[in-house]
């Protein structure tokens, strides 16, 4: 079997000594059948009074931090995995028959479930992104579904421009597609809007990417977090496109979180009481490795 290992650490640092407040932490993988979790530890510096571990509105793990009243310079989280991974392929000859060319209707009694991830979230006053997608569709006859994820996914790795951006927040959709640029997060959202555009079901993915030593030049978006979305295909269920990379499927992608959302799954958020101008400076180390386990 191969075990794939994660060592996640950010550093906080201050000109003078601070006192922090709550924190929340999405490090934790979301355990399923092609992703177990093996184990999890987490060590934060200077160490917390409490820490406890809630599940959020879309089930995803989070952990909760306070801290004492006591002032440091600098505030250090370290998170180690250990999780048996096991890719998947495309989705092509997973989709229900009926739904195997697009436009296709989703089950009615999975709709309620389904439309908060259907409903558009940014406006698209001028539909310039209603029109860029539709550019991807066959004219006057069905297009096969399959075809369809990758043409798009494989787009927006060739005609968009990777850029990692410090500072916080996602662009919206409209500027992305108007600039030609953005982030993981920012492509990843663009092509969930996209695919709402289109009525299919879409979500956010937070998480990290493994960069294997003999594509490490072709993947876009590793040493840090990472992030892609997530489509919902009769038969397939929810089917993994990373924009960044042009990958389909979970190759590579290590789920954290899902959410509607890119501003509910962020990695790590929190205060400090102190002035503005304390803070000094953030620092993300993400390593991603392998290693090979043989089975007797």
């Amino acid at each position: 079997m191969t075990l794939l290992t994660v060592r996640h650490i950010t550093t906080y640092r201050y000109k003078q000594p601070v006192s922090f407040g709550q924190h929340r932490m999405m490090f934790r993988p979301r355990d399923s059948f092609d992703q177990k979790l093996l184990d999890a530890r987490l060590s934060i510096t200077p160490e917390p009074s409490t820490i406890r571990w809630v599940h959020d509105a879309f089930g995803n793990c989070v952990a909760i931090a306070e801290f004492p009243l006591r002032a440091s310079e600098e505030l250090r989280f370290e998170s180690n995995i250990w999780l048996d991974h096991s890719p998947s392929t495309g989705p092509e000859f997973q989709i229900e028959d009926a739904a195997r060319s697009y436009p296709f209707l989703y089950d009615p009694e999975e709709m309620p479930d389904l439309m908060p991830a259907i409903r558009p979230q940014y406006p698209d006053a001028d539909q310039t992104l209603h029109d860029w997608v539709r550019r991807f569709l066959r004219k006057d006859q069905p297009t096969n579904t399959g075809t369809l994820l990758m043409t798009l996914t494989y787009a927006l790795r060739e005609s968009f421009t990777y850029e990692r951006r410090t500072e916080p927040g996602t662009r919206p959709p409209a500027l992305t597609l108007k600039l030609g640029r953005g982030s993981c997060r920012d492509l990843a959202l663009l092509m969930i809007e996209a695919l709402r555009s289109l009525g299919l079901a879409a979500r956010f993915v937070t998480g990290y990417l493994y960069v294997r030593e003999s594509d490490g030049l072709a993947h876009r978006g590793g040493g840090s977090t990472h992030a892609w979305c997530e489509v919902y295909l009769p038969g397939a269920g929810w089917v993994e496109l990373d924009p960044t990379n042009a990958i389909v499927g979970n190759r590579d992608l290590i789920r954290i979180a899902v959410t509607r959302d890119p501003s509910q799954a962020i990695p790590l958020s929190g205060a400090y009481f102190g002035a503005a101008d304390d803070f000094h400076e953030m620092s993300v180390d993400v390593c991603v490795r392998s290693e090979y386990l043989a089975t007797v």
